[in-house]
């Protein structure tokens, strides 16, 4: 999205946002773009509202107060807002809460869960969640395959990796070698 189109769309959440949660110590609003964070896919959006704190960021105890206290004033509200905001902006995959300007820290994460097409294509497989730290070439390598159009999403992205990884000669051998190796540790 072109940045004057992206601060488009910030002012007009940012105001739906203030509307929204009043009296809520909203610091500041962020639309975030593929580029702008390393966990942003390409093709997606994440709003980040910053709340703010009546202390050092990096006191942790005021922080998880802060979120604590905006949650169990504005519980039912963030739910209509995520489904109003999943809506309008079906880029949007991500909606966060964050007490303080760091990125680090306590913050509540609203996904789109079983909001999204993937997610109910999947319903009712046997999927186990994994989480992986990746570097810069290999998030570079999936949002190639990507942009590419061979996956979705980067969940999409590794599930085909491992498919191809799969269908190799040298796959089945290792498979082979290990079923072997167990043999061997159950004689001990």
């Amino acid at each position: 999205m072109e940045q004057a189109a992206l601060e488009h769309v910030r002012q007009l959440v940012e105001d739906e946002v203030r509307a929204r949660f009043p009296g809520a110590p909203v610091q500041r609003v962020a639309v975030l773009q593929y580029g702008d964070d390393p966990a942003v896919e390409p093709g997606e959006l994440v709003v980040r509202v910053h709340l703010a704190t009546d202390a050092a960021a990096d006191d942790r105890d005021v922080r998880e107060r802060t979120l604590h206290d905006f949650h169990n004033a504005f519980e039912d509200e963030v739910e209509k807002f995520w489904d109003e905001l999943a809506r309008r902006l079906p880029e949007a995959r991500t909606l966060e809460f964050m007490a303080g300007e760091g990125q680090g820290g306590p913050h509540v994460r609203l996904g789109r869960g079983p909001r999204s097409l993937e997610a109910r294509a999947l319903a009712g497989a046997e999927l186990t969640p994994v989480m992986a730290r990746l570097g810069p070439a290999d998030l570079e390598t999936l949002d190639t395959l990507i942009t590419a159009g061979i996956a979705s999403n980067r969940a999409d992205a590794v599930r085909w990796a491992l498919a191809r990884i799969r269908e190799r000669p040298a796959y089945e051998q290792l498979r082979t070698k290990k079923r072997e190796i167990d043999e061997l540790k159950a004689q001990f």
